[in-house]
């Protein structure tokens, strides 16, 4: 672990290679797993205002469970994550011709329809953040859906960090990013 400004970093995020690879995996992790993507608050608001956007984009199920559940749910623990359908796929996710899992927000988004991508922590991925009153925690979330994930980055040679740097200056912005290469440099 590492300090970079007001965050402790996981040396992981830059040893570890990851490429995501849909072929294999189908999309597995945002149809597995026990609860929604998590969200900020800030999120909640930007979902409110783009639903009618996205909507056109996702499925039935998709749409039921929205408008039953709210475009947001928040768990027993008190955090903020996106719905579920039937506490399985979430409820944002599309299928494409292959069957291969897709975010309906990511559509709308390369469609042009919307300004914001997906939430951050799906951005991230397979990055967590845990924001704590004074710092975040940056990890590697290992999960044996992406296994093909790891192989494929390894054989690319594309570590965690690389993978996901748009996402990482989306969240802590381009200075922050610069020092992470520093760092990945020097080790």
């Amino acid at each position: 672990m590492f300090q970079l400004g007001k965050t402790i970093v996981s040396e992981d995020i830059i040893e570890r290679d990851f490429v995501c690879n849909l072929s294999a995996c189908k999309g597995a992790c945002c149809i597995d797993g026990d609860a929604g993507a998590p969200l900020e608050k800030e999120e909640t608001e930007i979902l409110k205002e783009i639903y009618p956007k996205v909507k056109p984009f996702l499925r039935q199920e998709g749409i039921d469970t929205i408008e039953k559940l709210g475009v947001f749910v928040t768990s027993e623990e008190g955090e903020l994550e996106t719905p579920l359908i039937n506490n399985a796929e979430c409820a944002y996710v599309i299928f494409d011709d292959k069957d291969v899992a897709l975010c309906g927000i990511e559509e709308a988004y390369n469609k042009g329809e919307i300004d914001w991508k997906k939430p951050v922590s799906c951005h991230l991925y397979p990055i967590r953040v845990k924001d704590y009153s004074e710092f975040s925690s940056v990890n590697y979330h290992k999960w044996q859906l992406c296994d093909d994930a790891c192989t494929l980055g390894k054989e690319l040679q594309v570590p965690v960090y690389k993978f996901v740097k748009e996402a990482l200056i989306r969240k802590f912005g381009e200075d922050w990013y610069t020092e992470l290469e520093k760092v990945a440099k020097d080790m």
